[in-house]
């Protein structure tokens, strides 16, 4: 099994510097034991122009049945071995082997380390790679040259991937499945090279040689940060990468989705992710239970309402009261049954509380729950109990992973789509791409809003003075702030609206959520009127849990 990486230079820059990166001197052959052989090392050329590392991979075909056996395809292994046994391509085509190889012996230059000359590793200079024979698999998945050219020309790299005939006396009988692939960049920096190798190896393959273990989600992440996220074909990696595993891969791509958000926002992951409660559940003693409010952050991501702070204790002994996020789930759902919706996308839907409602009314045909963190869609899924739900109750429900400031496909077509307590957790500047990815690409019949009403803040005795809601609200709007801001998009978008008070209407400072019902159909009442939910006198508990 052979690879070779060559560079160019001048007498300025000496192509010899790839030794440096490399941490492999030029005049020296080295040997290094893996797991199943020998790895060499060697230059079959150096000097200031043109310098070429070689890897020569040795493998020990009894090391590959001993270490192999029971690796059949159904415990995750490569039935190469449980089929094959001596005979196989292992030794001699780029696979797995060849990828753990790389790690093995060019750590600490896939790292970017290079202690020596520190300013090297940032630098890119050309580099060319030949792979004499790489297996490209594809069975219903576009392999050969093709499968080649889709994994590296997204990342810089012009593909040369030229087929191997069976037996060049023999044309008649056609191709094999190996190519000869060569990749050339002027853009791609040394580390990253040997990152993207370390990953795309094994899928252009479509096994691996050791059994694949949940903890090879967190080495595909790792190997390809930077650039995995963004892949157009990052499915497909991930996919072949772990052996096919839908959990494994699954788990990859959730965290791939929330990697690529947070790129494109220039924030950290954490930022986005935190739409689950993490505290212990007595924290909360004292005081009554209520749901966490899912909310969507500064750039279509999440935010979590927490309880404390603005939740008022509770006499035990008292009846029960509806809480405020009871009452907002009520004005939601009396809106979207005045609206004549039946399908319904809930837009920050968080651990699903208004999913749960929405199903238990059979009026709602088609749901759609998007979020844009992993957790609160696996919280929403464990909530809801979507595997044990009857297949036919199950088939109206999908949850799907997204930011509301990105236009999204999946959003087109619905009657409804319900934005409750998501605005106030965009910074303002943002808030016109959610109001256009909403109201002007996805433009369902009806869009319901819900946001706190500032005014109301006055009435909890819990909250201080000057205080938001939650810590993560950018804005809290008062009633003629909310209303004009509905009467824009409204008229930018051609909706009519209509405002709806949620909660206890206090004569003086309003109700301490407000909700505005836009529609398309002329129907609706001109912009700005004002219609109650209903004459409720119940206690809101707390403002923050939807």
């Amino acid at each position: 099994m052979f690879m070779s990486i060559s560079t160019t230079g001048s007498a300025e820059s000496p192509a010899t510097d790839l030794g440096f990166l490399l941490h492999k001197h030029p005049g020296k052959v080295q040997r290094f034991t893996t797991s199943h052989g020998e790895a060499h090392v060697f230059y079959p050329e150096a000097g200031d122009e043109v310098c070429t590392a070689a890897l020569l991979l040795d493998i020990d075909p009894i090391a590959l049945v001993r270490k192999g056996r029971g690796n059949g395809r159904g415990r995750g292994g490569s039935p190469d071995f449980a089929l094959s046994q001596y005979v196989n391509d292992r030794p001699y085509a780029a696979s797995s082997l060849l990828a753990v190889a790389l790690r093995t012996v060019f750590r600490s230059a896939m790292k970017g380390d290079c202690q020596r000359h520190p300013d090297l590793p940032g630098q890119v200079r050309p580099l060319r790679i030949e792979l004499p024979a790489v297996p490209a698999n594809g069975a219903g998945e576009g392999g050969g040259p093709a499968m080649v050219a889709r994994l590296f020309e997204p990342l810089g790299w012009r593909v040369e991937a030229t087929a191997i005939p069976l037996d060049e006396d023999f044309p008649e009988w056609g191709e094999s499945r190996y190519l000869r692939a060569v990749l050339a960049s002027d853009t791609v920096r040394l580390a990253d090279a040997l990152q993207q190798l370390y990953v795309l190896l094994p899928v252009l393959d479509g096994a691996k040689h050791y059994w694949v273990a949940p903890d090879e989600v967190d080495k595909l992440l790792a190997a390809g940060e930077g650039w995995l996220a963004a892949h157009p074909e990052r499915a497909l990696i991930a996919r072949r990468y772990l052996s096919r595993r839908w959990s494994l891969t699954r788990a990859a791509m959730e965290r791939l989705e929330l990697a690529r958000l947070a790129e494109a926002d220039d924030r950290e992951v954490e930022e986005i992710d935190n739409a689950v409660d993490d505290r212990p559940d007595d924290e909360n003693s004292g005081y009554e239970t209520t749901e966490t409010n899912r909310t969507t952050g500064t750039d279509g991501t999440t935010g979590t309402d927490r309880t404390a702070g603005t939740t008022e204790a509770t006499d035990a002994r008292a009846p029960r009261q509806s809480s405020l996020a009871e009452q907002r789930r009520t004005a939601i759902l009396a809106a979207l049954r005045d609206s004549g919706a039946a399908r319904v996308a809930d837009l920050g839907c968080g651990q699903g509380e208004l999913i749960g409602e929405l199903l238990k009314d059979a009026r709602f045909t088609e749901i759609l729950g998007v979020d844009v963190s992993a957790r609160a869609l696996q919280a929403a899924n464990r909530k809801l109990r979507l595997a044990r739900l009857p297949e036919r109750q199950a088939a109206r429900v999908t949850l799907a992973q997204g930011a509301l400031t990105y236009t999204d496909a999946r959003l087109k077509g619905y009657d409804a789509a319900v934005l409750c307590e998501v605005i106030e957790h965009l910074d303002l500047p943002r808030l016109p791409a959610l109001e256009y990815a909403v109201f002007g690409a996805a433009r369902p019949r009806a869009v319901v809003v819900t946001t706190p009403n500032v005014e109301y803040n006055a009435r909890w005795e819990s909250l201080p003075a000057g205080r938001a809601r939650h810590a993560d609200h950018r804005f809290e709007w008062s009633r003629a702030e909310f209303e004009a801001w509905a009467g824009k998009v409204a008229a930018a978008y051609g909706y009519a609206v209509e405002l709806r008070p949620v909660g206890p209407e206090d004569p003086e400072v309003g109700p301490p959520t407000q909700l505005a019902l836009f529609r398309t159909d002329t129907s609706t009442p001109v912009t700005g009127t004002r219609t109650p939910v209903s004459d409720t006198t119940t206690t809101p508990e707390g403002g923050e849990t939807r």
